[in-house]
């Protein structure tokens, strides 16, 4: 099975040889029955498909991928520390705002109030004391003011008397003894009315003390009720009931998204940015710092866009480390389909609209330098052999062309051609510049049922979507005018 013969050189050189000699003896015989090949003629010309471009008002919407997120994202965490007691909802529910989600012990914190109203009505009855001490104190007043001029009265009298000799010295000693000592009576019960007004004063400072204690008693009893701050979906639960809570916890009790409305943010490079800025100014497109210029989305399994929302901001400063300027845009949601996290396909307006000329991406050449379209010339160049042409054949000449983004199904043409020039939209595949070429007329069909609409306008005032979470409502928010 492994037995190769070994063929010898010899008889091979022989059999070659003789093929050889035969070829030589049978050409010239076979020759002779033969007419001579004449000259090969040239390759026929080839059919094309010609049509000249469409021309549609189109709006150029720019690519981007963004990404889903709630307008309003709380993380839901105790204000004091306790043991859970109740949890009200079930993981992953819709709740609205004020929703109860968790109880607290309330018991520590009621008798904390207890405690602090108790405190109020002592205070208040302090104040009471001090009020009726001022009344006294003020009846003392007038006690002493009355002994006062009666003191004055009867030292007059014995003054008088005194000149006249009619009593002795001594009584005069003692009157004006008796009235000095009335009028510091009379300081003295002044003295213990401003005391008591103070002491007013001081219980009326405890009863505020109190009642702020009591406030703040009352304010933590609240906190023992945890209730959903926002609207939207929360999510599961980290606590069970029976674990101690610890006020302002490292871990929050549960998060809660909103979920109407909805925000996309995209990154535009620092290329698209500069050109927006550019239309801004120009006034062909205004700024998304101004405008609410509506935005398209789409999410990963759905065809075309239908989501429609407007930009609501645009960062201030270009990224550093990505070279990119963030934008967002605001969208509804009543449905709820678009979920925080997911990818998005968007589409942001590029320009304003306008006549573009149009023409299939099949029509397009490409070489290492630039891309070229075949277009139908004046007529045949110098060189070209017009006799040997079949009638009703053209010639083609190479047209370089500056292309733009896709629209309608198509390829827009920035620069190179004209609206009634005819081009090669089939066929291009063994055409060279100068070449005559039979024409087949055809159309070049716009897909009228695209995705992206054809003109558009920003969002007017009145249908200006708010962050603040109550779906659509009017803004009163003054344009920036620093763009």
């Amino acid at each position: 099975m492994n037995d190769v013969r070994r063929v010898s050189p010899r008889p091979l050189a022989r059999f070659y040889a003789f093929c050889l000699v035969a070829a030589v003896l049978t050409g010239p015989l076979s020759g002779c029955n033969e007419a001579p090949a004449g000259p090969s003629g040239p390759p026929p010309a080839p059919t094309v498909g010609v049509a000249t471009p469409v021309v549609r008002q189109i709006v150029e919407w720019d690519r981007y991928q963004g990404r889903l997120q709630a307008v309003q994202e709380v993380d839901v965490r105790a204000k004091v520390s306790g043991y859970l007691r109740e949890i009200h909802f079930t993981d992953g529910q819709i709740v609205e705002e004020g929703d109860l989600l968790f109880v607290i012990d309330p018991r520590p914190f009621e008798s904390e109030v207890a405690r602090a109203e108790a405190a109020v009505q002592d205070a208040e009855a302090g104040r009471e004391r001090a009020v009726a001490e001022v009344a006294q104190a003020k009846a003392g007043v007038r006690q002493s003011e009355a002994s006062f001029e009666l003191a004055r009265t009867q030292q007059a009298r014995t003054a008088r008397l005194s000149r006249q000799g009619a009593v002795p010295d001594a009584d005069t000693d003692v009157r004006e003894s008796e009235l000095k000592q009335a009028e510091a009576d009379v300081e003295a019960s002044q003295a213990a009315v401003a005391l008591a007004e103070a002491a007013v004063k001081v219980a009326e400072a405890q009863i505020a003390t109190a009642k702020s204690n009591l406030r703040t008693a009352n304010i933590q009893l609240g906190y023992t009720r945890i209730a959903a701050p926002i609207g939207g979906r929360v999510s599961e639960h980290t606590v069970s009931v029976g674990n101690l809570v610890e006020a302002g916890g490292a871990v929050p009790l549960t998060t809660i998204v909103s979920e109407d409305p909805i925000h996309v943010v995209i990154e535009a490079n620092e290329r698209e940015f500069l050109k927006y800025m550019r239309l801004g100014r120009s006034g062909e497109r205004p700024s998304s710092r101004v405008a609410k210029n509506p935005v398209l989305l789409g999410l990963l399994d759905e065809e075309g866009f239908p989501h429609e929302g407007h930009m609501d901001f645009v960062d201030n400063a270009v990224d550093q480390a990505t070279g990119t300027m963030r934008g967002r845009a605001i969208l509804p949601n009543g449905d709820g389909v678009l979920t925080p996290g997911l990818f998005a396909r968007v589409r942001l307006p590029g320009s304003a609209p306008y006549e573009a000329t149009l023409i299939p991406d099949a029509a397009v050449g490409i070489d290492q330098t630039q891309d070229f379209v075949y277009v139908v010339a004046d007529g045949p160049p110098e060189e070209a052999d017009t006799e040997s042409a079949p009638d009703g054949a053209v010639w083609i000449e190479r047209r370089p062309v500056t292309l733009g983004p896709e629209a309608l199904g198509l390829r827009v043409v920035r620069d190179g051609l004209e609206p009634d020039d005819r081009i090669v939209v089939s066929g291009l595949q063994s055409l060279r510049p100068g070449m005559a070429v039979v024409p087949e007329e055809a159309t070049i069909e716009a897909d009228e049922t695209s995705a992206l609409p054809t003109e558009y306008e920003p969002w007017p005032e009145e249908r200006w979507l708010s962050a603040g979470g109550e779906g659509l409502r009017e803004s009163r928010r003054q344009p920036d005018a620093a763009d």
